[in-house]
């Protein structure tokens, strides 16, 4: 079925294609896990049967040759990849989470302690040979807003929490019930608890995908609510606004910017975004996967799809996530 776990029958015999990119190490593991020799996943794959394919991209080849049985993506992102054209129907689409949560949630707790200890005021300061005491203030009671409540978003809010920040998840639509692992509080986008807690919040934290529903979705309506928070994206690019950010930034309803991540990547030396005020940028390096996280989280697709079962770490692709 569309995205479910391919037949057995078909799996066994499955040729298994690799990107080029992938390192020796790292095939040599996947033809451990799989049982068989690895071939290069190219624009051209000669010859026959169903494909089981392990990289970045799918070449369009493949993609239109409707032979390919399952995509394992090396990266937790797979919207460029559902960008690129129809998803091949009935294929499996998996994703690479790996400890990606873990990386992501340390990358957004030490920018909200260098802040709270004004590290950034210091090293300009150094630079400056300046001595001067500057005012810092404890993260604990204070709030943070997570837009994104899945593994990432869970993996930030409980890091914060641990510290003492009170956790609001946003999520499309409220819970009932009590609220997720490392949350105090989730609520449903839109709804009027939204402005108040932006208003309200030390930090709002982005780790939204990237989706037809998400595009733009930090837009001028969003900051204006904003009231002197710290907003830090670590979800996708297009879900920000950046002309809406940059007036929030100037106005002083955002206090600073933390970006990981841009619409169109890498910017140029020349592009705006490096002139947004007190912004600083990071080079979608947050969450790098490692090698190790390919080989485990295919392992566990491997061994789920041997037994007729729908993967933890599977695509929706209609919903793109």
């Amino acid at each position: 079925m569309a995205g479910g776990a391919p037949a057995p029958e078909f799996l066994a015999r499955a040729r298994l294609l690799v990107a080029p990119e992938l390192s020796a190490s790292l095939v040599r593991e996947l033809e451990r896990i799989t049982g068989r020799s690895a071939e290069p996943l190219a624009d051209e794959v000669p010859g026959g049967g169903p494909l089981l394919c392990v990289g970045a991209a799918l070449p369009g080849s493949v993609r239109a040759a409707d032979r390919l049985l399952w995509f394992h993506s090396v990266n937790a992102g797979t919207d460029p990849l559902l960008a690129a054209g129809p998803w091949p129907a009935g294929a499996l689409l998996t994703r690479t989470v790996g400890r990606m949560g873990e990386r992501i949630a340390q990358y957004v707790l030490g920018w909200v302690l260098a802040e709270c200890q004004a590290v950034p005021e210091y090293a300009a300061q150094h630079a400056r040979a300046e001595w001067r005491r500057l005012p810092t203030e404890l993260v604990a009671g204070q709030t943070a807003l997570v837009y994104g409540t899945g593994r990432i978003g869970g993996a930030v809010a409980g890091l914060l929490r641990g510290c003492g920040v009170r956790t609001v998840g946003v999520a499309r639509t409220a819970r009932t019930g009590a609220p997720p692992p490392g949350f105090d509080r989730v609520i449903g986008a839109g709804e009027d608890a939204e402005a108040e807690e932006l208003a309200g919040a030390r930090w709002v934290v982005a780790a939204l995908p990237s989706t037809g529903a998400t595009e733009g979705f930090f837009g001028a309506g969003r900051f204006a609510a904003v009231r002197g928070a710290t907003f830090v994206n670590v979800g996708r690019g297009a879900t920000v606004d950046l002309g809406a950010l940059e007036g929030a930034l100037r106005d002083g309803g955002v206090r600073r910017a933390v970006l990981d991540v841009l619409a169109e990547e890498p910017a140029a030396p020349g592009d705006p975004v490096w002139r947004l005020p007190r912004t600083v940028i990071t080079s979608h390096s947050a969450g790098i996967t490692a090698d190790e996280d390919v080989a485990v989280d295919f392992a566990a697709c491997w061994e789920a799809v041997r037994e007729g079962r729908r993967p933890g770490p599977a695509v929706d692709v209609e919903r793109g996530y």
